[in-house]
């Protein structure tokens, strides 16, 4: 089976890396495991584990770079993504934009649906930065 390459998503000093399933050689570099039905948009319980997990993860390690799987890398890997940039302040269309610019066929109808009316979780105004100055973000 052909698999589409990895992919970078740099952002305000985040950086993700959109891929696909890990084989048994890879699986020991992910921690978490955030499993939600494939093709579907992610339950609120998914959202809240992403964001407490990316918020302890750039906290800990200033400049890492979070790898985020799905079976093809194509629909759960950047609608996680996309809800990252989202909570950093990115328009909705634009966090869509550029997950597709690097990941040509990410989201099907569902998930651009989902992400269109996607609100943050917190109000930009209200945003705590992290106080590290390497770390421009704003999860909560």
């Amino acid at each position: 089976m052909n698999h589409v390459a990895p992919v970078e998503i740099c952002y305000d000093n985040m950086r993700f890396l959109i891929t696909y399933n890990p084989t048994n050689e890879t699986i020991h570099k992910f921690t978490e495991d955030l499993p939600y039905s494939d093709g579907a948009p992610p339950p609120d319980e998914i959202v809240d584990n992403w964001l407490d997990l990316l918020k302890n993860k750039f906290r800990e390690e200033p400049g890492c770079c979070v790898a985020v799987h799905c079976m093809a890398g194509l629909g759960r890997s950047p609608v996680l993504v996309a809800l990252a940039l989202i909570e950093c302040g990115m328009k909705n269309e634009d966090a869509v934009h550029l997950i597709r610019q690097k990941r040509r066929g990410a989201f099907n109808t569902k998930q651009l649906l989902f992400l269109e009316h996607y609100r943050p979780k917190v109000r930009p105004r209200t945003r705590s930065r992290f106080k590290d100055s390497t770390v421009y973000c704003c999860i909560q």
